[in-house]
Order: structure tokens, then C-alpha cells, then sequence
């Protein structure tokens, strides 16, 4: 059956190959010195594995038509597209998450974006050793971004609603073990309490932070007189608090303020602040090879919210302490006022 002129054609390729069938269609024309005529100019719309595939793919085509610049559009581009439209509108907190679930993606970005299937996308998720909360951030990133593309005409199919994470909800494929000190871990760590570096593992211990948290923090927002301190950004919503600084670890606090002009409450030798990769490999990991221990500063915060429930406090003043990225009831969001001075008398029973 002949196909109406200007619809396209599905070509059979010569020798073996998996998708035997091209299909284009006439994207123009221009002047070929050489042969003195006008030739056509073809846009390669996809390779089908039969003929009937891809006559699918060409009526598929011409249902909802693609810009020709459009189908060369790498995920890379669009990425940077999507995200000029969606980060002026949304918190930067969000825009780290998408921007960190996009640096997993690294094997997708110079690919055409119509081109990519669900096992590119499966591919990504199956390879890159993260836990299921970071999973479900990555899928939602690729949603986003199928949703902006199919908008813009640059594919017609969603294949992020394929992509499967559920394998990963009850196991992390690269998990660190994540244990919390035992008490004669923590009271080996009040023995060592005169080295400022084991002074900091109890303050992440007795404040529950995150170690970015901490480490990110600035003299200008630490209160020591009303023993508080503010954590202004971070990865959760939730994470935006007000910390109570508890009665034994207040004199690590001071000494730390007091002892350099650095606008840093932590900071190295020189009064700079302490990078992550700076603090774990230089001076956390000695620290726990020192004592034959194997946690990560993870496990300090870890250790804070078991202790504060073993005190038996309850659950909506641990998350209003250490800003627990578990979901919080409207109830505890909109009703909850707890007084700083509450805050500090609850982590003082731990």
C-alpha cells in the first residue's frame, strides 16, 4: 500500500541487524552541486525491527510530529531547560536533591533525549548503588523531565512511569552499615573529651545534626548565652530548626567559638572551613580507626534519635530536634510550638 506523499517511508536495511527497518521522513530540500539537482534532506525519526513497527512509529510520528531540532535534543539539554523554568519556583533544598539525582545520570547526558528507552532509565537506577528514598528523588527527576520534553514535542512517551524502584524499598544495594555507638563507645569519648576532634563527635552525638549541617555552620548563628544554634540550610524542609545545645557539650561549643576569628564554629587549622571529604578522611576515619570502630558521622545522629527514645521522648519533639526528613502530621507542623528552653531540657536527658 503506497503511503500519502510528505508522510514518510519505512526503508529495509541491507545485512543483519536487530531493527532491520529505518523510518524518516522528508525534512527538506537542498542543492547538490555535484548531481546538479535538488535532494532530499531526511529526518531519521527511529529503527524498527519490522515493517509493521515501524509504519507504528512513522503514524506515531505524524500524530503528534517532532521539531526536527527537537529530536537531537540530549538529555543533558533538556535537563538544563527544565531546570531553568523549574528552579526559580521551588525551594533550595529541592534544587540540591534534583541537581544530585541528575549527577547520577552521567551515562544519559550526551544522549539523544527521544532516543532513550526504559532500560537506559533502568539501567541508571540499577547501577548506581543508591538507597530507596534516593531512588524515588531519582524517578521523580525523570517524570519531571518526561513531562517538560513530551510539553515540547521533544518525544511522545513517557517511560519514567516503567521505571521500577520497589525491588530497592527494603535494601540499600551499596549500604554502608549504619550502627549507633554503644554506651562505652560514647563513654570512651567523654575519656577523650580533651582533644577537640573527639569533642566533635559528641557534639554530633548530643545534637543529632547532620554532619553538612555542622559542618556548614557559622559562628553568627550559634547563641551560646540562650545555648541554641540555628541550622539555616539543609537537605529537608524539615531540617530548618532551631538546635538546643545541651549542658555537657555547651564548653566544646565555647571552646570552638572562641578560639580563632573564623566565621566558622568548626574550621581547620588555618581558620577555613572543614570540607566533608577534609573532616571525614583527616580526622573522622583516624578518630574510629583509632578506637577499632567502623561507623560514620552518619551514626552520630543515628545514635542521638535512639537515645532521646530510649529517654522516652516523644517522637514529634526528636523530629523538631534533629529535623527528621520523616513526614510530620499536620497536626505537629501547624499545632506544635516547643520553647527553646524545652528543647534544651529534653536533650539534656540523654
Amino acid at each position: 500500500m503506497r503511503l500519502p506523499n510528505g508522510y514518510g517511508s519505512v526503508i529495509k536495511l541491507s545485512g543483519k541487524r536487530r531493527n532491520l527497518y529505518l523510518v524518516r521522513k522528508t525534512a527538506g530540500w537542498h542543492y547538490d552541486k555535484e548531481k546538479d539537482k535538488q535532494v532530499q534532506d531526511y529526518l531519521i525519526i527511529g529503527y524498527a525491527p519490522t515493517k509493521s513497527d515501524g509504519l507504528q512509529m512513522l503514524a506515531e510520528f505524524n500524530k503528534n510530529p517532532l521539531d526536527l531540532l527537537n529530536t537531537k535534543t540530549t538529555f543533558q539539554e533538556v535537563f538544563k531547560k527544565w531546570s531553568e523554568s523549574k528552579f526559580p519556583t521551588i525551594s533550595k533544598s529541592n534544587i540540591n536533591g534534583y541537581n544530585a539525582s541528575y549527577k547520577l545520570c552521567g551515562v544519559l547526558y550526551k544522549k539523544a533525549f527521544r532516543e532513550i528507552r526504559l532500560a537506559d532509565l533502568q539501567y541508571v537506577v540499577d547501577n548506581c548503588g543508591k538507597n530507596y528514598p534516593t531512588l524515588r528523588k531519582l524517578k521523580v527527576l525523570f517524570g519531571q523531565m518526561y513531562s517538560y520534553a513530551m510539553k515540547n514535542d521533544i518525544c511522545y512517551k513517557d517511560y519514567s512511569e516503567f521505571v521500577d524502584i520497589v525491588k530497592y524499598k527494603n535494601r540499600n544495594p551499596n549500604k554502608m552499615d549504619r550502627n549507633k555507638f554503644t554506651k562505652d563507645d560514647i563513654k570512651r569519648f567523654w575519656e577523650l573529651k580533651d582533644d577537640k576532634y573527639y569533642q566533635t563527635i559528641l557534639m554530633l552525638i548530643y545534637t543529632g545534626v547532620r554532619i553538612s549541617e555542622l559542618l556548614n555552620l557559622k559562628k553568627k548563628d550559634v547563641f551560646l548565652d540562650k545555648q541554641y544554634f540555628e541550622v539555616l540550610s539543609s537537605k529537608t524542609e524539615n531540617g530548618i530548626r532551631k538546635v538546643p545545645i545541651a549542658d555537657k557539650i555547651l564548653p566544646f561549643f565555647k571552646s570552638w567559638y572562641h578560639d580563632t576569628d573564623s566565621e566558622y564554629l568548626l574550621h581547620t587549622e588555618n581558620g577555613e572551613q572543614f570540607k566533608y571529604r577534609n573532616y571525614y578522611d583527616s580526622y573522622f576515619l583516624p578518630l574510629m580507626k583509632n578506637l577499632g570502630l567502623e561507623q560514620t558521622p552518619h551514626c552520630c545522629r543515628h545514635t542521638c534519635i535512639s537515645m532521646l527514645a530510649e529517654a522516652k521522648v516523644d517522637q514529634t519533639t526528636i523530629k523538631k530536634i534533629v529535623g527528621h526528613s520523616s513526614a510530620m502530621t499536620l497536626t505537629e507542623k501547624v499545632y506544635t510550638h516547643l520553647d527553646i528552653e524545652d528543647l534544651i531540657n529534653t536533650i539534656n536527658k540523654i
